[in-house]
């Protein structure tokens, strides 16, 4: 349970430290406290983001691409060399 309610929140890559299930668990928990906010997460883990509402792509700092995951698997490869960095095709799909 969250001590505030603000209308942002800002997670800067703090789930890196995590492991994978622990990641997706304490995501799926903050889903519910989050549903009302917009949420903001900076992350290199392409697990973390990848059912987000809009990734944006960063390269070298400057945007490169934005979309869902499935559009930029389909059309950004900036994106998709990150992620199949981390997950197979499979995964990626």
């Amino acid at each position: 349970m969250l001590v505030q309610r603000p209308e942002i929140y800002l997670f800067d890559d703090s789930f890196s430290a995590l492991d994978y299930a622990t990641d997706a668990a304490l995501r799926g928990a903050l889903t519910g406290e989050t549903r009302e906010a917009t949420v903001v997460i900076v992350a290199q883990r392409v697990a973390t983001i990848r059912h987000a509402d809009r990734i944006v792509v960063l390269d070298e700092g400057r945007v490169v691409g934005t979309g869902t995951h499935e559009e930029l698997m389909a059309g950004n490869e900036t994106y998709r060399e990150i992620v199949l960095s981390q997950l197979t095709e499979q995964e990626a799909a």
